[in-house]
This record gives structure tokens, C-alpha cells and sequence, in this order.
């Protein structure tokens, strides 16, 4: 018997509080990962959208690599140790990664060394995805494992208290963790904090790690009892080599090709794969709404930066715990009422139309946007703008045949776009200065006149905080170059003239106009997707496990997350390889793709037949002559847990 409180086991609270701090570090790092890769990393839209959606497809993955770790070799108490301390140590390599002080030998605030930074960070990931995946399975079944016959209503209890913490993690930390990213920290030149946007995800998966094995002594262990997928394939594999090797025609056909397996293998379990297999083949078009879904974190949040307010990111996991209850209570209950047939599939159907709509309402969102944005260079063009701080009027020669003229402390009216790197600039100084240049292809940049037009100097966009102390007749000139900051894109560069100590006049540059299209024009893409996601996701798991035997609902787990996975593929391989010249485009390419699938989706789904796994499985049993073995067994059983009950009442009895 172990140790209870309230009728619950003591050690799934540890375990309970375990997986909230887990979501909340996962979550919370995932909220402003393609942030880092665009901002701090520099990286542009598509190739930090691709990374993104690699280190998700990997997180995907790896579930069944720790299902098949736990029940073959480990054991799922071992196995949560292990991998959470891999998890861990991938956290805290990836906060490490995110401080630029580390490499910036300059102190100008930005890393010398880029280098260093994704390597560490791409191990960092690597490891979380290791960690993350690996532990997803074995988390919520080692919390059943707790419970004892006698405790089925505190089970059901710990499941919906289990994913209420899941959805509380993930709720909290995309609310914090943006907010944390906001501040300004540093050792020598304060940047957005990253080090603190990523610190406290892993220091609460520290903590994660710290509670569960705080709660050791008070698990019940259960040995590793041999993982099915294993036999699945083994079964799988043999009738596929059979079917071979009796390809002839003289061999008689079989009504299907796993019936090439009944010479080694029971026909119960190629029954079983026969009714997965016939899930699994629904499985096919899935990838498609995975590939819109999971956007949300990528191409969403891009789009997020380009507009003003505060970031409606966390819309999803409140959307998420509001529309479960009326999905469920409400609106289904009255779609059946109406004697209306809406089966499970055509559910399927209706979320994938609503994740449709919502990447056309996400389109229509970004055309607006895209009326309010500068135009900035493609990948082949350079955009240059020029700041006069000499104390006359200068006529500016950009080579080959482009001419400013330039008022003392103005700048040029707009950014010159140049489609060729090396310039020389020409200024009608006496003697005349000519300086020669290197653009940065796909990139805005700023040539800086001084006082002394000798020295002119060039400043990017990602030269953020750029100081420097100009003297003209003794009065002191400080030009600062601010950077493009996320939620309010636009760039200063501000001109600050004083004597001595007294400021006697600021002139500000805007380099670009502040976004005017508020985010809460993204809520009704965010309602629309959440909505798909309850009408498909949480519908695809229950039709899945209704249709499939109980002992297979790990092979449909792996089927489930491989869906996830190769969706997360398609958004890097469009990401790297369509390379479409507008953004809105492929929101749309996304919505038709998956209006297409979900039409092939829907014939499949009308051609299907439901079944009854539990029938068939008695009916295979009687033919075999089981079923009077099992009932003698289920027998058997109960009159053990009589025993034990009486034993238990004995006890009781003992104590008072």
C-alpha cells in the first residue's frame, strides 16, 4: 500500500507539479524561440520559420524513441530521470547561448562571435527535444501507474487535473516569458533579455527535475513489461517478406496481405494491426492541418512583430480551455439534437476548413500590413540612407549616378536602393573626399557625414546602440543609432548637440514609420485555428482509440505524433523552397493545400466503416476456443482482489 492523502497517492502530487513546471519550461522557451533566431541570431524570416520547424518535428519524433526506452529497457521512472536531467542540461545551454556579453569582446551590444552562439544553441535544442520527447509518454501512464483498483475515480480525477496543469504551464509561460524577453539586461550594453526570457524556462525545469526525484521514495516502480510497437513491426515486416517471397501465382491469394503472417504470428494480434493499419492509412492527409496548426509559434508570431500592441500568442491556450467545455457540453449536444449526423471524421473535416480560414483571415491580415511597411531590399539590392552632421550643405555622389543634396544635420529624404554592393561616395568638399564602401546585400544601412567628412562611417540596422562623440568649434555632437525593435518597428537615429553639460538641441531621424495595425486584428485567425484544433485534435485521438484495441493505442500515439512531425517538414521545405515574394501568398498556398487535403480527407471518410475492436477480438477468440480461458481468468482475478479487499479490511481493522 503506499502513502495517501484524500483518497489520492501522496506521489502524484510531485508528479502533478513535475509536469507543470516541464510545460511551463517547454512552452515558454518554444514562445520566443523564433524571436532569438530572427533577432538575436540575425537569421531572416525563412531560414529561422525552418530551424523552428525542424526543432518541433524532432520534438514530435522522439516520443517513440522514450516509449520504446521505458517499456523495453529502463523502465519509465529511469527513464524520466535520465532524460529530464538531458532536458535540463539542454535548457541551460540554451539560456547560456542567449548571453551576447559572452562574445562581445567590442562592447558594442551585439556578439563578434555568431558562430558560438547557434552551435550552443542548436545543441541546446537538440538536447530539449531529446529531453521533451522522451519523457511525453511515460509522464501521464507513470502517474497512472500510482493508482491502485480501488482508486478508478481519483484516476479519472488525476488525468483531468494532469492536463489542466498542461494547459496552466503553457498558459503562463507564453504570457511571462515574452514579457521577461521585453526587459533590458547586460554586463556592459543593456539588449533585450534573452538570458532571462530562456533562464527561467530552465531554471523551472530544474525545479521539475528536483520535485520528481524528491518524490522517489514514494513511486510505485513497475519493470519494463516489453513495448508493442516492437512486436507490430516484427509482425508487419514478416507478412511484408512472406508476401514476397510467395509472389508466384501458383500460391493461392489471401483476403489480405497481413494474413501472410498467420504461419508464425497469433491471429489475434495480426486482427489487431489489421484495425490499426485501417486507422493509420486515415492517418495520411493529417500532416496537412499539423502544418498550418503549428505556425502559430513561427510565421504567426513574425507577422506579430510588424504590428503594435501586446502579443496575442496567449489567445490559443485560453481559447483552448474555454472551447473544450462548449464543444463538448453545447455545441455538439445541439448539433444532435438537431438530427444531425456529425460523426467524428466529418469533425475532422470542419477543423481542417477552420484552420483554412484562419491562415485566410492570417492573409488578409498581412495584406494590410504590408500597406504600412517600408520597401525594403531583396536579397540582391542594398538600401542606403545618408546623414549630413557637417556644418554646411553637401551635394553627396553615390557612384555610379546617384546625387543628394544634404542640409547641415538632416538627412537624406528616403533610403537609395543600389543593386550592386562596392560604391564610392563623392562629397563637393574643397578638396573633394572620396571614400570607398561594401554594402551588405538584402540589408538597410546608414553612412554617417561627421564633422570631420574624412572619417565617414557606415552603420547597419543590427549595429544597435552605436555611440559616438563628434566635436564641432566645441560644441559636442553624440549621434546614436537606434535598432529596429520588435512590436514597434521603427529606428531612431537621433543627432544631440550641447555645451558642456547642457543640451541645447536634439534632432531625431525616423528611420521608419511605427507599425499602425494592431495585433488584435489576429484574434480572429487565433479563434478560427483554436477551433480547428478541438474540432480535430481532441476528435482524432477519440475516434482513433474507438477504433482500435486497447493494447494498440501506443502504435496510434506514434502514428498521431509522426502526423505532427511530417507537418512541421512540409513548413520547412515550403519555408526554405517556395520562396513566394509575398507573404500573404503563402498563407493562402497553406489554406488551399489544406482545403484540397481535406476534401480527399472527406471521401476517405465516407468510405469508411466504423467498427467494434471489442467485438471483433471476442469474435476471433471464439473461434479459437479462448473465450471460456479468459472468462476462467477474469474469474480467477476477481477472486483475488476479493482477497485482497478482505486482507485490506483486516488491516484497517488492526489499526483502529
Amino acid at each position: 500500500r503506499t502513502a495517501e492523502c484524500c483518497g489520492y497517492p501522496i506521489s502524484i502530487f510531485f508528479i502533478v507539479v513535475n509536469e507543470f513546471c516541464e510545460r511551463f519550461s517547454y512552452y515558454g522557451m518554444r514562445a520566443v524561440l523564433v524571436l532569438y533566431f530572427r533577432y538575436f541570431l540575425l537569421w531572416d524570416d525563412d531560414l529561422a520559420t525552418s530551424i523552428y520547424h525542424a526543432f518541433v518535428a524532432l520534438c514530435y519524433l522522439t516520443p517513440i524513441l522514450g516509449a520504446i526506452i521505458a517499456d523495453s529497457w529502463l523502465g519509465k521512472f529511469k527513464t524520466i530521470i535520465y532524460l529530464s536531467i538531458v532536458y535540463a542540461i539542454g535548457q541551460v545551454t540554451m539560456a547560456v547561448s542567449t548571453i551576447h556579453d559572452i562574445t562581445d569582446a567590442n562592447r558594442d551590444g551585439t556578439p563578434d562571435n555568431f558562430t558560438f552562439h547557434t552551435a550552443l544553441s542548436m545543441l541546446g535544442l537538440v538536447l530539449i527535444a531529446l529531453g521533451t520527447g522522451g519523457i511525453k509518454p511515460c509522464v501521464a501512464a507513470f502517474g497512472g501507474d500510482q493508482f491502485q483498483e480501488h482508486q478508478s475515480r481519483q484516476l479519472n480525477t488525476f488525468f483531468s487535473v494532469f492536463y489542466l496543469c498542461i494547459n496552466a504551464g503553457s498558459l503562463l509561460s507564453t504570457l511571462i516569458t515574452p514579457v521577461l524577453r521585453a526587459q533590458e539586461c547586460g554586463i556592459h550594453t543593456q539588449q533585450q533579455c534573452y538570458p532571462l526570457a530562456f533562464g527561467v524556462p530552465a531554471a523551472l525545469m530544474v525545479v521539475s527535475l528536483v520535485v520528481f526525484i524528491s518524490g522517489s521514495g514514494m513511486y510505485i516502480k513497475t519493470d519494463p513489461e516489453g513495448n508493442i510497437m516492437w512486436s507490430v513491426c516484427k509482425c508487419i515486416g514478416f507478412a511484408i517478406k512472406n508476401r514476397f517471397r510467395h509472389r508466384s501465382s501458383r500460391y493461392p491469394k489471401r483476403e489480405h496481405w497481413m494474413d501472410w503472417a498467420d504461419e508464425k504470428y497469433d491471429k489475434l494480434l495480426i486482427a489487431q494491426i489489421k484495425m490499426v493499419l485501417k486507422v493509420l492509412f486515415l492517418y495520411i492527409p493529417l500532416p496537412m492541418f499539423w502544418t498550418l496548426f503549428d505556425q502559430k509559434g513561427s510565421r504567426w508570431t513574425l507577422q506579430a512583430t510588424t504590428m503594435t500592441g501586446d502579443f496575442v500568442c496567449t489567445v490559443n491556450p485560453i481559447l483552448i480551455l474555454t472551447l473544450v467545455p462548449i464543444m463538448d457540453r453545447l455545441i455538439f449536444p445541439l448539433i444532435q439534437k438537431c438530427g444531425l449526423n456529425f460523426s467524428p471524421l466529418k469533425r475532422m473535416t470542419v477543423g481542417m476548413l477552420f484552420a483554412a480560414m484562419a491562415f485566410v483571415s492570417a492573409a488578409l491580415v498581412q495584406i494590410e500590413i504590408d500597406k504600412t511597411l517600408p520597401n525594403f531590399p531583396s536579397s540582391s539590392e542594398s538600401q542606403l540612407k545618408v546623414v549630413n552632421i557637417y556644418n554646411r550643405t553637401l551635394n553627396v555622389t553615390i557612384s555610379p549616378n546617384e546625387h543628394l543634396l544634404i542640409d547641415s544635420f538632416e538627412s537624406s529624404a528616403d533610403y537609395v536602393t543600389l543593386d550592386h554592393q562596392d560604391i564610392s561616395v563623392s562629397l563637393n568638399t574643397n578638396p573633394v573626399i572620396t571614400k570607398a564602401f561594401s554594402l551588405i546585400k538584402g540589408e538597410r544601412q546608414t553612412l554617417i557625414i561627421p564633422s570631420d567628412p574624412t572619417i565617414m562611417y557606415m552603420v547597419s540596422v543590427h549595429q544597435a546602440n552605436m555611440v559616438k562623440n563628434e566635436f564641432i568649434n566645441s560644441r559636442k555632437i553624440v549621434v546614436a543609432y537606434s535598432k529596429v525593435s520588435t512590436g514597434d518597428q521603427r529606428g531612431k537615429l537621433m543627432f544631440r548637440s550641447s555645451l558642456s553639460s547642457e543640451c541645447a538641441s536634439i534632432i531625431e531621424v525616423e528611420d521608419m514609420k511605427p507599425n499602425s495595425v494592431h495585433m488584435a486584428l489576429q484574434i480572429p485567425q487565433y479563434f478560427l485555428i483554436t477551433t480547428g484544433e478541438v474540432m480535430f485534435s481532441v476528435t482524432g485521438l477519440q475516434f482513433s482509440y474507438s477504433q482500435a484495441p486497447k493494447n494498440m493505442k501506443s502504435v496510434l500515439q506514434a502514428g498521431w505524433l509522426c502526423t505532427n512531425a511530417v507537418g512541421n517538414i512540409i513548413v520547412l521545405i515550403v519555408a526554405e523552397l517556395g520562396k513566394l515574394p509575398k507573404q500573404w501568398a503563402e498563407y493562402v498556398l497553406f489554406a488551399s493545400l489544406l482545403v484540397a487535403v481535406s476534401i480527399v480527407f472527406s471521401i476517405m471518410a465516407y468510405f469508411y466503416t466504423y467498427i467494434d475492436p471489442a467485438e471483433i477480438e471476442a469474435q476471433i477468440r471464439k473461434e479459437q476456443g479462448l473465450e471460456s480461458e479468459e472468462k476462467e481468468k477474469e474469474t480467477l482475478e476477481m477472486e483475488e482482489i476479493d482477497e485482497s479487499q478482505k486482507n485490506d479490511q483486516e488491516v484497517k481493522q488492526t489499526k483502529i
